[in-house]
């Protein structure tokens, strides 16, 4: 692997005009149609396995059965399906077709199932047989005209048609419309903090720059290496943007062999899989590395080559014992749904504990402040990249009043803070609108929540600004206690005082309130906004 320095001035954007990811899928079945793409497992113990040549005939037919319902180009297609055998099949077809992808999360609801098909006008949509009941009270309220049905069989809910009778007798092969980097892929709704979720709108481009960018300078393989040897694990739902960053992005781009689980997270039974499958390079999100720990490590024989973390910051005790236990260090890595990575902790760098890592090669992210001026080291600005990059977004699925909001300057901003050290390091301070300043400091939540669940009492916490007449803001701490602990004014004062040794004393939380559970978005990220609104009632604006 080249060093950061030489992959930095060496990279191009080589993004070929006729390029789209189901020519990528066809390329693969003539070179290595027999290599496993993806191995499913089920949380019964079900396997089966789809080799690339098996995801290019699947492709093909249900691209027939969509043509035949009279999806063309353009046309907008939802899935709202778990992780599942069938799941590239369904999102290659409707690409194949020349039409968007609109995923869709099994954690939402009926009425968000609405406003994604009235806002994108989707007239498609695929659900698995255990979640058309979502779509079943919104749909003669929407564009929805086709329903397909996953896993249906005879029980295939009037109205829905089956998955499995739309393929009996279409073709393998596909003569669909031209489909070009530059044309139409998904539309991701971001989960957001406020408002209504925003249509991200992706090319085919998109898959390309994954492949060159989250492929080698996170994930550390490329579509060149002998994969033979290797299986991916990213344990992401098919809803989110990070599926297309991993399973599709990834796995699909460069022709690697996966592992698909679709049970429930329990660590316990994933550290198991991990070993038993010998998966070799894994991708979770913070909170099940958190969890890992929660279990004797030493007792699992795992082989990982890379552990990856993504979705938010990840805290230094799970980095610290996943390398003492499995000797690899997990990597976090930053980016958006509109965005490939930004900021990694690139293969072959040294981890700095509590860093995003160094900008990938070809993005050219910065920090800047207000003004877009490019900020000094140690100074907190906000995470940019320039406008027009191909690694970014290229508008938002008919909203130009949005496009112009967000692309009408230099920088595309992606409205999360960080800062940078000497050495080029990130280090994320929280969103925009989460930062406290409190007596004049900055202070970022990810810094007092990460010193925060460091504590032994401590499971999960979130930090916001607490309004205070004399510092204008102070800490405010959520926490949410572990096992065998209860709350208590003595427990409050242990955890400040260990906050006092952990971080500079200005960012320890002054006030501290112990809760069950913290409002989270449907993606899992905490909603700050929720809680500053709870301080604002309590103690005024």
């Amino acid at each position: 692997m080249a060093t950061y320095e030489d992959a930095t001035a060496a990279f191009e954007w080589d993004i070929p005009a006729e390029y789209n990811l189901p020519a990528t899928i066809e390329s693969h079945a003539d070179e290595f149609g027999d290599r496993v793409a993806l191995h499913f497992r089920s949380d019964a113990g079900e396997e089966d396995r789809r080799t690339y040549e098996d995801l290019r005939r699947d492709m093909n037919r249900f691209a027939n059965a969509l043509e035949s319902n009279g999806v063309g180009k353009g046309d907008r297609v939802m899935h709202l399906v778990p992780r599942h055998p069938d799941t590239f099949a369904i999102q290659l077809g409707a690409l194949k077709r020349g039409a968007l992808l609109v995923p869709c999360s099994a954690m939402l609801k009926p009425k968000d199932i609405a406003f994604r098909s009235n806002d994108c006008e989707a007239t498609t949509i695929v659900a698995h047989a255990d979640l058309t009941d979502m779509v079943d009270p919104v749909a003669d309220d929407t564009p929805l005209s086709t329903l397909v049905c996953l896993d249906g069989g005879d029980e295939t809910p009037d109205g829905w048609e089956d998955f499995d009778s739309l393929l009996e007798g279409q073709a393998a092969e596909h003569d669909g419309p031209e489909v070009a980097a530059e044309d139409g892929m998904s539309i991701n709704y971001t989960s957001g903090t406020t408002g209504q979720p925003k249509p991200v709108r992706h090319k085919h481009r998109w898959m390309r720059a994954f492949e060159l960018v989250n492929a080698p300078y996170w994930w550390g393989v490329t579509a060149e290496d002998d994969l033979s040897d290797e299986l991916l694990w990213a344990t992401t739902g098919t809803g989110w943007a990070k599926w297309f960053w991993s399973p599709v992005g990834v796995g699909l781009t460069t022709g690697a062999t996966q592992l698909l689980y679709d049970g429930d997270f329990d660590p316990d039974t994933f550290l198991e899989i991990m070993g038993e499958e010998g998966v070799t390079r894994l991708c979770a999100v913070p909170t099940q590395y958190r969890m890992f720990l929660q279990t004797d490590l030493s007792q699992y024989d795992v082989n990982l080559r890379a552990a990856l973390s993504a979705g938010e910051p990840l805290n230094r005790e799970p980095i610290e014992r996943i390398e003492d236990a499995f000797g690899v260090t997990p990597r976090d890595g930053y980016g958006q749904t509109e965005t490939v990575a930004l900021v990694t902790n690139y293969p072959g760098i040294d981890v700095k504990p509590g860093s995003m890592g160094k900008p990938t090669p070809g993005l050219n992210t910065t920090i800047v402040d207000d003004d877009e001026n490019e900020v000094d080291d140690g100074d907190i600005g906000e995470i940019a990249v320039p406008v027009g990059n191909p690694g970014i977004f290229d508008g938002y699925y008919e909203k130009p009043e949005l496009d112009e909001r967000t692309f009408g300057g230099e920088y595309y901003r992606t409205g999360d803070l960080a800062s940078r050290d000497e050495d080029g390091y990130f280090f994320f301070e929280g969103r925009a609108d989460d930062i406290i300043i409190s007596a004049g400091y900055r202070i970022g939540p990810f810094e007092v929540e990460d010193a925060l669940v460091s504590h032994e009492a401590v499971t999960e916490a979130a930090a916001v600004a607490s309004p205070h007449d004399e510092r204008g803001d102070v800490v405010k701490a959520y926490v949410i206690l572990a096992e065998g602990y209860e709350p208590s004014d003595e427990l409050v004062e242990e955890i400040q005082q260990f906050m006092k040794e952990e971080t500079a004393p200005y960012k320890y939380p002054r006030r501290v309130e112990f809760v069950d559970e913290l409002p989270k978005t449907s993606s899992g990220k905490i909603r700050r906004i929720e809680l500053r609104k709870r301080e604002e009632q309590q103690f005024g604006a």
